[in-house]
C-alpha cells in the first residue's frame, strides 16, 4: 500500500486509482501512468520549425569534427611515437616525452585541420541555406563541393579540383544514405 511504502500517511486515492503502482516519489502523490503520453511532447516558439536547423547543426558538427580529428591524430601520434623511439633505443623519461610530444603534436594538428574543414563546410552550407531559403541535398553538396575547393586552393588548380571532387563524393555518399534511410521510414510508416 502506499502509505505503507513511504512510512507515512498516504492520500488513498491513488490506490483507489491503480492499487499496484506506487508514485514516483513521497511527494508527488499521482498516478506515474496518468502523465505519460503517446509521444514526447515539447515546447518550441511560436512559428518555429520543429528540427534543428543548419545553422544550430553547425555547432555539434565543429566540436564533433576536432573531437574525432584529435582522437585519430592521437592514436597516429601514439603509433608513431612509439615507433620513433623505440627505432632510436630510447627509454624511461625520454621514451615518455618523446611519446607525449608525438601525440599531442599529431593530435593537435589533426584536430585543427578538421575543425576547419568543418567550419568552412558549416559556413557555406549556412550561407547557402540562407540565400536559398531551402535546406535540402543541393546546399550540402554545393556546401562540400566549395568546402574541398576552397581547402585545397592554395595548393595548385590540380589539388582544388580533386579536393573539390572529394568533397562532392563524401557529400553525395552521405546524400544516398540518407535519403535511403528517409525512404526506408517512409515505407515503414504506410505499410
Amino acid at each position: 500500500m502506499y502509505a505503507q511504502s513511504f512510512g507515512g500517511q498516504g492520500d488513498n486515492n491513488l490506490a483507489s486509482l491503480s492499487p499496484n503502482v506506487r508514485p514516483l516519489s513521497p511527494f508527488l502523490n499521482i498516478d506515474p501512468n496518468a502523465i505519460r503520453g503517446t509521444q514526447p511532447e515539447f515546447i518550441f516558439p511560436e512559428g518555429a520549425a520543429r528540427q534543428r536547423g543548419r545553422f544550430e547543426l553547425a555547432f555539434s558538427q565543429i566540436g564533433g569534427s576536432c573531437m574525432i580529428g584529435a582522437a585519430i591524430g592521437g592514436g597516429t601520434g601514439l603509433y608513431k611515437g612509439l615507433r620513433a623511439s623505440t627505432l632510436a633505443g630510447e627509454t624511461g623519461k625520454l621514451r615518455r616525452t618523446q611519446v607525449l610530444n608525438h601525440v599531442m603534436k599529431q593530435g593537435a594538428a589533426s584536430a585543427n585541420t578538421l575543425g576547419v574543414v568543418a567550419v568552412m563546410y558549416s559556413g557555406f552550407g549556412v550561407l547557402l541555406s540562407w540565400a536559398r531559403g531551402e535546406d535540402d541535398e543541393y546546399n550540402t553538396l554545393a556546401a562540400a563541393s566549395a568546402t574541398g575547393l576552397l581547402f585545397k586552393s592554395s595548393a595548385g588548380l590540380k589539388r582544388c579540383m580533386l579536393g573539390g571532387g572529394v568533397g562532392f563524393g563524401l557529400a553525395a555518399v552521405y546524400c544516398l544514405w540518407a535519403s535511403r534511410v528517409r525512404m526506408d521510414n517512409v515505407r515503414t510508416m504506410h505499410f
